[in-house]
């Protein structure tokens, strides 16, 4: 069976990567830029430290900022009508996967017009062309979206998230600088954090892993589980750390899927607007206990990679409450809250599950679910 793996053209890793943009942008001819980036980064200066390069640089943009944390199908298509309007030619995205994923259905609706609809972009949308060009500039180390062919856009209208996966949509060009991440505050960067965890655990275990995939992912569990707790007190060694353990995430999960912690996360986004990273922590406990048996000896080889001591001595089932004992304590210390109850309903659990087993993460999980399992899953966390 042939496997496809896709990545970036070109990337870039460390303190002063964000220099390369202007030398990206004019070695590929582009002649004007759309910047891609949310209120908040606008308003504290950080999208200025890549905009000053443009500036010095004597490349042309405007500026796009009506984003939301969860974007909307109209935050797209306004920003397609901008995009239009400016008479770009490139895009380049600063922010988390907010900002990069609305660049990305932006870039896609720009070069394939028959997708004009947003919602005809949900599952794997039959599109031809490649997305306009996008150069994806992280400010968070989480959700690795500058190098996934995977994005997330918000139905408000009926209080779902359509995960839309397609290889024409990934940035031509990854500029992954942690200076670009020193202003996130602690719990951001827990909760993206955890969000890199929850993608290289799931990505290690799904039903579509494979040798290389799972390279990865051990590799980002590893780096993670290091550095996430200097990255939330601001330490140079874990910001630099995470920059390069959810890049490593992103790499393999964006061509294997994911499981049922993104599938259960996903709706209460939509329903609630928790932060995403939030809700993979607090859910993926849970999941790895109940997927357990369905994962060989991964297990063993997550509890190795979170540091637990003395794996190899362990029977298989200690190992496996080992990694998931370790998940919980490393989402304890960066101050992750250990259950739903301050964000769900019960009233709302049937939608919530349902939606979840709908959602396109879902059959990658490496155990078959059902609604009605899923729900027991929530109940778990109430």
């Amino acid at each position: 069976m042939a496997r496809r793996f896709v990545l970036n053209e070109t990337s870039y890793h460390g303190k002063g990567a964000i220099n390369e943009i202007a030398t990206e942008i004019k070695a590929r001819g582009y002649k004007k830029a759309l910047v891609c980036s949310d209120p908040d980064l606008i308003k504290f200066g950080v999208s200025k430290k890549v905009t000053d390069i443009l500036d010095s640089a004597s490349i042309a943009y405007d500026v796009f900022s009506e984003i939301k944390p969860n974007p909307t199908i109209e935050n797209v298509i306004s920003g397609v009508e901008k995009f239009k309007a400016c008479g770009a030619d490139c895009i380049v995205a600063i922010g988390g996967g907010s900002s990069i994923d609305t660049a990305k259905a932006i870039g896609i609706i720009i070069e394939n017009p028959e997708f004009a609809d947003v919602r005809s972009l949900e599952g794997v949308a039959p599109t031809k062309n490649k997305c306009t060009p996008i150069i994806a500039v992280p400010t968070t180390a989480g959700t690795a979206a500058e190098v996934t062919i995977n994005y997330v856009i918000t139905d408000a209208q009926n209080n779902r998230k359509m995960v839309c996966v397609d290889v024409h949509d990934i940035p031509v060009v990854a500029v992954v600088d942690p200076d670009m991440m020193a202003t996130m505050p602690k719990g951001l960067t827990a909760a993206t954090g955890m969000d890199a965890l929850t993608h290289a655990i799931e990505g290690y275990i799904t039903a579509g892993a494979w040798e290389m995939s799972d390279m990865f992912h051990i590799k980002a569990i590893e780096i993670i589980a290091k550095t996430l707790r200097g990255a939330v007190e601001n330490t140079e060694e874990g910001r630099e750390g995470m920059a390069l353990g959810q890049y490593i995430a992103g790499m393999g999960f964006s061509n294997v899927g994911l499981g049922i912690v993104h599938s259960m996360a996903h709706p209460l986004g939509a329903l609630y607007d928790t932060p995403h990273g939030v809700a993979n922590a607090i859910i993926l406990p849970v999941v790895m206990e109940y997927n357990a048996k369905s994962t060989g000896e991964k297990y063993r080889d997550i509890a190795k990679a979170m540091g637990v001591c003395g794996v190899d001595e362990m029977t298989l089932e200690d190992a496996r409450k080992a990694a998931i004992e370790a998940v919980k304590k490393l989402s304890a210390d960066v101050g992750i809250p250990a259950d739903l109850k301050e964000i769900v309903k019960k009233e709302d659990l049937d939608f919530l599950s349902q939606s979840a087993f709908d959602d396109a993460c879902r059959p990658g999980n490496p155990r078959e679910t059902s609604v009605q399992e899923i729900k027991e899953l929530y109940l778990k966390l109430l």
